[in-house]
């Protein structure tokens, strides 16, 4: 998406409408991951009693509304709801398959009500994510992130980035091994994963996103968090990395996953632990067949309903 200059009257921005259709047991978590994907909200409303014309009788379900950015992610992110859709339909056959609906329109007025749908949240052990424009008092060992998601990718909610939390922290607070932490996170987002890395005390992150909207609102949040002096933002291409990291997180999808092996792997040190997430259940063979091999183990594989989080260790020496 263009850089956006002048005052907030003055712009003007094209959005996708997304109408979803699905059984109301699935609402909750289809309204969690648009706003993963990048939605500025969701709302829910039940579908009205059977027309002449066809509509769903209110018992099949319901519907969810959301807005999507028109940006260079737009194909990804459509793509993605296919794709958890699909396997939502196959994990639950004995429910109506969820199905959705696309309209292109300009300048929604969504405001900032978007905000009244993220809350403090514990994602893990230590590590509670904390919106802006929240309160929250820590306790105990509390590692708290604060996040402006703007329209970025990551807030926590979704289990694909919950796990990677997970990983992360049992790494980087178990394996003494590794003196000085230097980590990568392919795809940053909202930079929320570089930013728990620097929080467990890794002693450099390189954070990197192909979408420029989403480098600066992940050098926000590094700024909100203090941790700018640990944590950089990059707009580039993984493929254009030359040095090796101890530690390589990417919460994408499969498919993108595949593609990105060769220079995850490449970028990998030996002894490196790799951290992938964003695979539903569907995908795990295609992940297996392309990821696991004598080189690279399997050391956890962390699953919440149709998601997985596979972590995988370089077995090799040392960097």
């Amino acid at each position: 998406m263009p850089e956006q200059k002048g005052n907030a009257e003055e712009k003007t921005e094209d959005w996708i409408k997304i109408e979803l259709f699905a059984p109301a047991e699935m609402i909750d978590a289809l309204s969690n991951f648009m706003t993963e994907i990048g939605s500025q909200g969701a709302y829910q409303e039940s579908l009205e009693s059977q027309s002449p014309n066809g509509f769903p009788d209110p018992s099949t379900g319901e519907t969810l509304k959301a807005f999507l950015p028109v940006d260079v992610h737009l194909e990804w992110r459509i793509a993605s709801l296919q794709t958890y859709l699909d396997s939502l339909g196959e994990i639950f056959p004995e429910m109506e398959r969820p199905t959705f609906r696309t309209e292109t329109i300009r300048d929604p007025d969504w405001g900032m009500a978007w905000k009244k749908y993220f809350n403090p949240l514990r994602v893990s052990r230590n590590i509670v994510i904390k919106p802006t424009w929240e309160r929250f008092t820590p306790t105990g060992r509390d590692i708290v992130i604060e996040i402006d998601p703007g329209m970025a990718f990551g807030t926590g909610q979704h289990p694909s980035t919950r796990m990677c939390l997970e990983a992360i922290e049992e790494i980087l607070l178990n394996d003494r091994s590794i003196e000085k932490w230097h980590v990568l996170d392919v795809g940053t987002g909202t930079g929320i994963l570089g930013i728990a890395c620097a929080k467990l005390d890794a002693k450099r992150v390189l954070c990197v996103d192909i979408d420029k909207k989403a480098v600066d609102i992940a050098h926000e949040n590094i700024l909100i968090n203090q941790v700018e002096d640990r944590v950089e933002i990059l707009d580039r291409d993984v493929a254009t990395l030359a040095e090796p990291f101890h530690m390589i997180v990417a919460n994408l999808t499969a498919k993108i996953l595949i593609r990105l092996r060769h220079h995850l792997f490449r970028l990998l040190g030996d002894g490196g632990y790799l951290v992938i997430s964003g695979i539903v259940e569907q995908n795990k063979p295609d992940i297996e067949t392309h990821f696991l091999s004598d080189e690279f183990s399997l050391r956890r594989l962390i699953t919440e309903k149709e998601w997985s989080c596979y972590v995988l260790k370089n077995e090799g020496r040392r960097l």
